[in-house]
């Protein structure tokens, strides 16, 4: 290919038109076999698999393609989906990026994160609404997907790949967790890709992973959840104050949700110098991503998601500016989410 065409950067993802093969096509013509790619992950699930089925679809095409995650990883799901799989990775403290040639990120975009920031990215591949503002060499956005496990998995089938029980796993419980059992929105693309890796993927190893979301320390935290709880209409909401990591925050919303008088579930807490909001609904009429956009995104950070998920990151000192302290928190953030019930 000619040297010229291989740096041509794509502002927008490809047509709806443009089929897995030729997707795959353009993305093996990013990487040359002396290569080493750097994947840079938001590690959950559907990230972690969405990575580990990158390298596979580059092996032998780049020199090597390592893993690297900007956040650290405690919930006890999440570790043992790592363990059982024994999935390869490193924390971005360990990145020395002279090493890498070729950068990816995949289940993020650039600005979803601060730590993303500064990376020239050749691959981007995700499932978040668009954002704009970036380029790469690749770019393959689905927002309707339930999953990038989805994406992957198509094009590991164009590219005539079968999946190893291992990486079939993987994907099918990064589609599993990021649908959250086909009860967030999805296409039919996502329940395809789910039945095509069921005839590959260890089922047991899949019941262990999800049976292992539940710990001594975050029944604790549930508990004080429970004894925070306010419900106003149809709004669950609860402050954890600070957290040592904001997974915790997603575990109890995706509880609280369950309640059968919640429409809304809201939760909030302090991680380091950033204020995390995490909701989930079960309306038909609002789009939780639309929502938490609205109420918080001009606070700065970022807030955004799906039709039944979302959250915001917004910087602390911002909010500050607003309220005497942090024992204000609950009530400004309360005071924001009226008329959602």
């Amino acid at each position: 290919m000619n040297d010229n065409n291989k740096n041509i950067k794509m502002s927008y993802p490809f047509p709806k038109s443009t089929s897995a093969r030729e997707r795959v096509a353009k993305l093996l013509e990013v990487v040359d076999p002396g290569d080493t790619l750097g994947v840079l992950i938001d590690a959950d699930p559907d990230a972690m698999a969405s990575a580990i089925a990158l390298g596979r679809l580059l092996w032998r095409k780049a020199a090597h393609v390592l893993i690297y995650r900007i956040n650290p990883i405690k919930r006890a799901d999440n570790l043992a989906f790592i363990d059982l799989l024994k999935v390869k990775q490193l924390h971005i403290s360990q990145l020395k990026k002279s090493k890498i040639t070729r950068w990816a990120i995949v289940d993020s975009q650039p600005h979803h994160n601060e730590e993303f920031m500064g990376f020239d990215f050749d691959i981007i591949i995700d499932h978040h609404p668009v954002q704009d503002g970036f380029n790469a060499r690749f770019i393959d956005i689905r927002e309707n997907y339930g999953a990038t496990s989805t994406i992957m998995t198509e094009y590991l089938r164009a590219a005539r790949i079968k999946p190893s029980t291992k990486l079939a796993t993987a994907l099918f419980c990064g589609i599993k967790t990021d649908t959250a059992n086909f009860t967030r929105e999805c296409l039919h693309n996502d329940i395809d890709a789910f039945r095509y890796l069921h005839s590959f993927a260890n089922m047991n190893i899949i019941k262990k992973i999800e049976s292992s979301e539940m710990t001594k320390k975050t029944l604790d935290k549930l508990h004080f959840a429970i004894e925070q709880l306010t419900l106003v209409k149809k709004v669950a909401y609860v402050h954890m104050g600070k957290v040592d990591n904001p997974d915790v925050l997603v575990i109890v919303a995706d509880f609280f949700i369950k309640m059968a008088e919640a429409l809304w579930s809201v939760v909030s807490g302090v991680w380091g110098d950033k204020v995390i909001i995490i909701m989930r609904t079960a309306s038909f009429r609002k789009n939780a991503g639309k929502v938490i956009q609205k109420l918080f995104g001009h606070w700065g950070g970022s807030a955004g998601g799906h039709l039944s998920a979302a959250r915001a990151e917004i910087p602390l000192s911002n909010i500050l500016k607003e309220i005497s302290d942090q024992s204000e928190l609950p009530n400004f953030i309360k005071k924001h989410l009226t008329g959602l019930g």
